[in-house]
């Protein structure tokens, strides 16, 4: 599967041009535009110049580890979920000498690694990504954004994954996407696609601690939750539709990499 989701992925993300690779003796299904006439009249022979894709990308997966990516109502949390879509992109871009970096953010900046070709590099931030203990519970995602706009300073393909859950965030956004290519993951439960009638219960919020009684037996209060989801998702949508950020949806009761890999093929498609 490693394979499969390396190949979407480079086809997804081209590099900036080509760079000459070699000279070599013509075999029949060659480009004869490839040609190299000086050294086809040399040798009395046809041979072709070979060109290698020149990567240089500058890959940065940015993470929310707030309380609310702890939340799992299945075999795993939005966090695994998230830690697994953060990985895959890493090991590919590694795998396709791609420079990776890693930004993990809470209510604070947790953990900067700047971007770097080495693959000792790229295990460290699946280590991360993986078994990373963060400090805060709370969520700043203006501050996350603003950090990298400040520390970053070649253009870069950031892979932002969170499930949203944060204050309005738009300028700091739009301020990325002029310099930088965004491509949003959001990852969701399936529980919180539907609520069920499951009576009265005591409801926490991850982030602040603060605990409730919610009745779900009474319609209103799971229509109340539809409503306030569909708002939300309206708003997230139209906020990344203006940044032109690419957006893609992964489910903690799923596995991730069909879905980048859907997602990565549509874009070579286009493109």
């Amino acid at each position: 599967m490693q394979e499969v989701f390396s190949g979407a992925y480079r086809s997804a993300f081209r590099g900036k041009g080509l760079e000459f690779a070699e000279v070599r003796e013509y075999v029949p299904g060659d480009d004869v535009r490839s040609i190299d006439w000086n050294v086809t009249a040399r040798h009395g022979r046809p041979f072709v110049k070979r060109f290698d894709e020149e990567r240089a990308l500058t890959v940065v997966v940015e993470l929310d580890l707030s309380g609310s990516l702890r939340f799992g109502s299945r075999t795993r949390t939005k966090r695994d979920a998230a830690a697994e879509a953060g990985a895959l992109v890493a090991l590919a871009a590694s795998r396709n000498r791609d420079r990776v970096g890693l930004l993990l953010f809470t209510d604070r900046i947790e953990l900067y690694l700047p971007p770097s070709k080495s693959r000792s590099r790229s295990l460290r931030i699946v280590r991360e990504l993986v078994a990373f203990e963060p400090k805060g519970t709370g969520t700043d995602l203006n501050g996350a954004l603003a950090f990298l706009g400040r520390v970053l300073r070649r253009r870069a393909v950031l892979f932002l994954i969170s499930d949203w859950f944060a204050d309005p965030f738009e300028r700091p956004l739009n301020l990325l996407a002029r310099r930088h290519e965004l491509v949003t993951i959001e990852v969701e439960d399936p529980l919180e696609e539907s609520i069920p009638d499951r009576g009265l219960i005591h409801v926490r919020d991850l982030e602040t601690g603060r605990t409730r009684l919610v009745d779900l037996r009474v319609s209103g209060a799971r229509r109340e939750w539809r409503s306030l989801k569909a708002r939300r998702q309206r708003a997230l949508k139209e906020t990344l539709l203006r940044a032109r950020a690419e957006r893609i949806r992964v489910m903690t009761d799923a596995p991730v990499a069909p879905e980048l890999v859907r997602h990565f093929e549509q874009r070579a498609y286009r493109r």
